[in-house]
């Protein structure tokens, strides 16, 4: 499907058309034109769209192939450039836009409808700002900035995850926040992917185009430069903090471990006095033997005292610990080590 825009500083026009060699009159007539093309299926239709526009075949192969790294090159007088708009979901889905930059046109092909041309043309259509008294540049520009806005709500989106995730390993570091911290990380690496190759395309622009774009556009272009480099700096900073995140949790692992360890050994301790009386009396030896041999085995108040006294063993070591400060910050040396 070709949709074609078009507009000087009176009116627009955007009409579906079906036939190429109707494009050649549209170029004539109005002083800017842009060139939708959304249904790249039909070879024999983009065999004439690049006929028709003089675009290269190498240029074209890089059309009718997903995924590409976002880049500029330059053909003669005319720029290709790709750029991809990222959308938010369960994961962030990239979206590629190809198109290229002539004296007084832009040809745009996708493979699906994107949300940052269509918001671009709404303003060809309302007259919005000053997109219909410029050219083709600025267009091409305004479509860059569009593309460059969709990047702003899915950082600010993965930053909320991230402070979340903060909270949540504090109170609870849970398996599930650990797989929370790698999903959002791995968003972040598909954001710096795109934003990076984004950001030379438009230092590219500025550089080798210079003198084939209005100075307004070069104001916008700049701009966005400027934004681009602001993503750059807030995607690191989220990186960072992801990583000093996966840090926290380890960190609180260890913690909850090490105070796992010290309640069970708190309770050994308390417990080992009784439990080395027990072991010993519970040794067999006989009296009538040798007198050495356990003569408290005879007393008549010889169970009630060994009772007392592992009672008085656990006590003691209880009072220790607490002295010590290993209970609590209640005990009498809670400031030293």
């Amino acid at each position: 499907m070709i949709t074609v825009t078009a507009y000087n500083t009176e009116r627009a026009y955007c009409q579906t058309i079906f036939d190429v060699g109707e494009l050649a009159t549209i170029l004539s007539t109005w002083p800017t034109v842009w060139i939708q093309v959304t249904e790249l299926e039909k070879p024999e239709v983009l065999k004439l769209i690049t006929e028709t526009f003089n675009i290269h075949q190498l240029a074209l192969e890089d059309v009718l192939t997903k995924r590409q790294r976002a880049k500029i090159e330059q053909y003669g007088e005319i720029f290709f450039i790709i750029v991809h708009e990222l959308s938010n979901g369960n994961e962030i889905n990239s979206r590629q836009l190809c198109f290229f930059l002539g004296k007084n046109y832009v040809v745009s092909f996708q493979f699906e409808e994107l949300q940052s041309l269509k918001q671009v043309s709404e303003r060809i259509g309302s007259n919005s700002g000053a997109i219909r008294s410029q050219g083709a540049d600025y267009l091409a520009s305004a479509i860059l900035d569009g593309i460059i806005d969709t990047y702003f709500p899915i950082l600010e989106d993965l930053g909320e995850k991230l402070e979340d995730l903060e909270d949540a390993i504090l109170e609870d570091p849970s398996r599930k926040v650990i797989g929370d911290i790698h999903q959002v990380k791995r968003q972040l690496l598909t954001v710096r992917r795109t934003i990076w190759p984004t950001r030379e395309v438009l230092n590219t622009l500025l550089r080798d185009a210079s003198h084939n774009l209005s100075g307004e556009s070069r104001l916008h272009l700049r701009d966005c430069y400027d934004h681009a480099v602001e993503l750059i700096d807030l995607t690191e900073t989220y990186r960072e903090l992801g990583a000093d995140l996966m840090d926290v949790y380890l960190s609180s692992i260890s913690n909850r471990m090490n105070e796992v360890m010290k309640v069970l050994t708190i309770m050994a301790s308390i417990f080992a006095p009784p439990t080395l009386i027990a072991a010993i009396y519970g040794m067999n030896f006989n009296p009538a033997i040798s007198p050495y041999n356990m003569p408290e085995l005879n007393w008549y108040f010889g169970y009630p005292l060994v009772l007392i006294t592992m009672l008085l063993a656990s006590l003691a070591v209880v009072v220790f610990l607490w002295w010590k400060g290993w209970l609590g910050a209640m005990g009498k040396r809670s400031n030293k080590y």
